[in-house]
């Protein structure tokens, strides 16, 4: 079904894999007449040229990218905007996409999210954006729809920024990333690895692009072999998918926590722009003739079975008929990995589920960017063509991804197939996705055809004892279990004739709705701000020294972004800084935020001009201690701060505020082993915050230690890779050492600065 290949592969002509070897230069001569390297042919990828188009730098190892394009949503604009207002921004220098979708529904705090929307539009108008009301689109699909263009670059605050199959190469990265383009500053990073997913075959009847998307990043993610490198799709089996098909398995590709995709185009994609009425911009992508890949994924689309990703994670995969074959063993087994993403904190059952021998589940949603496009639903419409749901606990969910999409499945007559049966048609909203829509039962167990299903993605609350799960599957098999009354069916068991309606887009909604400056800024528009919405608190640069207190230790073999800091009902706060950061790590350590708040007691009373160790009285032994070694230590020349350890933090999602909230709360450092996004360890710098590593083994400290870091601003300014550090422990100073992995000179400054806005502000 999948091969990972060992090295690195040649692809001659799109559609022959020559393995690298010590036989591939002779048979690369022999079939093409002149020797080609390896390194003259990594030239030929989609990603490298796209990527050169892009680059400002002059210099193809260190790029400095400007993109095209940029997007967000409203639970990530409100702060960018903000960071870049106090940076000094005048006007959107490229066309800037706000979209409203997340912060929709499920408010906590009054007018909080209105609020949001209306401060979103006002800048639309006052720096030259665009703004897209609640309930229009989902941010993906109306840059799908809009935005995408073949050989173009979008970035976007949102970690499913993924438009590969149309041709555009995005990204999504933390806001503070967005904040850099909005001053007219550059994305630097080093050229990507770029690995080749070969496809072959064509899906059997009944397989969705979800099935392909789980299979694939259940092969690779474990394994780290496409991480942060460029997914590049080639071979003959992209032609047998369509480009609602491609656009599925796209948006997944950040699950494999690669840095970007891309995909050759052909006909049928532009046949997708000419149906949007953006026929000019299709560009035919497709490798060189001899193209070399620094890793080769194969995938025989004919050998994909229905699939579906049991909680916690994507990549825990299976197919549906291993799951129904193996009921008690793979549940059991769910069950057991739970006890590590649950921490304990809550009984989580499963094996109640199964019914007569077959699992029988809660609830089904078809949503979001993933789930929620025009052939996903018109399949289920298929499948649920005069069906019933049934009354019992078992409900369906609909989302169309965008009100266009929402007003051809009404007048093709699929929408009412759904409703019929039973099921709810809602409005494009990502609820579903993030844990704010569509919350099942206590112990409930969800279906769904979105894009994660990390603990309290179903809007669970731990720490009220409260506990749902989800798990990833197809909009067809979702239909199929729907039809079967919620007992999970794989669509391939049911005959079915699906009739592959053809897609109107009409965008005269947009044309009614959307604010389109047209890129013209006024800056007599006065921007609207509710009361939730605020300053980002002052933060200092980074002293000469540095007394850290340890007050999480996570040892879990990954930590999301949804546990460093919560989605659902949280993000209403994403426009307070101090508001949200109550929130972080409240799922996943309920102390941290006393904690930290403690140790910040003593850093406020620094600045402040006050004695440290009276307003943290803890603190004094440990700066005696340190001045048996370090006598010139003074409230001048170091700072105090909290850090945490991960053993590798930053899965997920793109948001900033995984970073910020531990920064507001007085953060100035993570330990890790292993940074699992290049995005979060951005986020960290952009912050002002030190990414530090250890090696993996025994930590020479524990949660509630103080560490020092002596001369930590030179070892930034001098380039260090090896930082000394002492254990502050029982009247002794412990030697160890940390690690800094690459910086470019904008991420020194960056933290030499203290964060983001001091930088520009200086």
């Amino acid at each position: 079904m999948i091969k990972l290949h060992e090295n690195g592969v040649y692809l001659l002509n799109g559609t022959e894999i020559i393995e690298d070897n010590q036989e591939a230069a002779a048979c690369l001569a022999a079939k093409t007449g002149k020797t080609v390297t390896a390194a003259e042919a990594a030239t030929g990828t989609m990603a490298y040229r796209i990527l050169k188009a892009h680059n400002t730098s002059g210099n193809m190892d260190q790029l400095q990218i400007k993109f095209d394009k940029l997007t967000s949503h409203d639970i990530t604009f409100v702060g960018i905007i903000q960071t870049a207002r106090a940076s000094g921004l005048e006007k959107f220098p490229v066309p800037y996409v706000l979209t409203n979708c997340h912060n929709s529904l499920c408010a906590v705090g009054g007018t909080i999210n209105e609020d949001d929307h209306m401060f979103g539009l006002s800048c639309a108008k006052r720096y030259g954006g665009i703004y897209v009301p609640p309930h229009q689109a989902v941010i993906h699909q109306f840059a799908r729809e809009m935005l995408a263009g073949g050989g173009k670059m979008i970035l976007g605050s949102d970690s499913h920024t993924r438009y590969g199959a149309l041709g555009t190469m995005a990204m999504g990265e933390g806001g503070p990333e967005l904040v850099k383009q909005l001053l007219c500053k550059t994305y630097d990073i080093k050229m990507p690895g770029v690995v080749a997913i070969y496809l072959t075959g064509e899906p059997m009847k009944g397989v969705g692009p979800q099935d392909v998307a789980l299979a694939i990043i259940g092969a690779v993610f474990k394994n780290g072999y496409v991480n942060n490198k460029v997914m590049e799709f080639v071979g003959p089996g992209v032609s047998s998918l369509s480009a609602d098909f491609r656009i599925g398995v796209d948006v997944m590709t950040t699950e494999t926590t690669c840095q970007s995709s891309i995909w050759v185009t052909d006909d049928k994609i532009r046949d997708f722009y000419d149906i949007h009425g953006r026929s000019a911009d299709y560009a035919e992508l497709k490798p060189e003739a001899v193209t070399y890949y620094d890793g080769c994924v194969e995938v025989n689309l004919s050998e994909i079975k229905p699939m579906i990703a049991m909680p916690f994670h994507p990549s825990n995969t299976y197919t549906i008929d291993e799951v129904n074959a193996n009921l008690e063993d793979i549940l059991a087994e769910v069950e057991k990995n739970a006890l590590v993403s649950l921490d304990g904190a809550v009984e989580y059952k499963l094996r109640d589920k199964i019914r007569n021998g077959k699992l029988y589940v809660d609830q089904g949603i078809i949503a979001g960017c993933a789930g929620g496009g025009f052939e996903n639903i018109c399949a289920a419409a298929d499948i649920l063509n005069g069906k019933s749901i049934g009354p019992d606990e078992f409900t369906l969910s609909v989302y169309p991804a965008s009100m266009p999409v929402y007003m051809e499945l009404v007048r093709n007559g699929a929408a009412a197939k759904i409703m019929e049966t039973g099921a709810i048609m809602k409005t494009a909203f990502c609820g579903p996705c993030f844990g704010a829509g569509d919350t099942p039962n206590n112990n409930g167990f969800s279906i769904r055809h979105t894009t994660r299903n990390f603990p309290n993605r179903e809007g669970s609350k731990l720490q009220n004892g409260q506990i749902a799960s989800v798990a990833l599957m197809d909009a067809r098999s979702i239909a199929a279990t729907a039809a079967n009354k919620g007992y999970l069916t794989p669509a391939t068991d049911l005959d079915v004739e699906y009739t592959g309606p053809k897609y109107f887009f009409d965008k005269t909604i947009y044309e009614n709705r959307v604010f389109d400056s047209k890129g013209v800024a006024d800056p007599n528009e006065e921007l609207k701000f509710g009361p939730n919405i605020k300053d980002w608190p002052a933060m200092s640069a980074l002293t000469d020294n540095l007394v850290l207190k340890v007050v999480s230790e996570i040892h879990d073999p990954v930590t999301t972004t949804d546990e460093l800091i919560p989605s659902g009902e949280t993000s209403s706060y994403r426009s307070n800084p101090l508001a949200l950061a109550e929130f972080a790590l409240s799922r996943k350590d309920p102390e941290y935020v006393g904690r930290a708040k403690e140790v910040q007691k003593a850093e406020k009373a620094r600045i402040a001009g006050e004695k440290p160790t009276e307003a943290f009285p803890e603190l004094a032994p440990v700066i005696e201690t340190i001045k048996t070694k370090y006598p010139d230590l003074n409230r001048e020349n170091f700072g105090i701060g909290s850090t945490i350890f991960a053993v590798k933090p930053g899965d997920g999602s793109a948001r900033e505020q995984a970073a910020s909230c531990q920064k507001v709360l007085g953060g100035w450092a993570n330990i890790a082993n292993e940074y699992a996004t290049k995005r979060y360890r951005s986020n960290l710098i952009n912050w002002g915050m030190l990414p530090f590593l250890i090696p993996e083994g025994d930590l020479p400290f524990a949660n509630g230690d103080y560490l020092f870091v002596p001369n930590i601003r030179k070892a930034i300014e001098d380039k260090l890779t090896d930082i000394d550090a002492y254990v502050v422990k029982d009247g002794e100073l412990k030697p160890f050492t940390l690690k800094m992995g690459d910086l470019t000179e904008d991420e020194r400054t960056i933290i030499l600065k203290g964060c983001l806005i001091n930088y520009y502000r200086d």
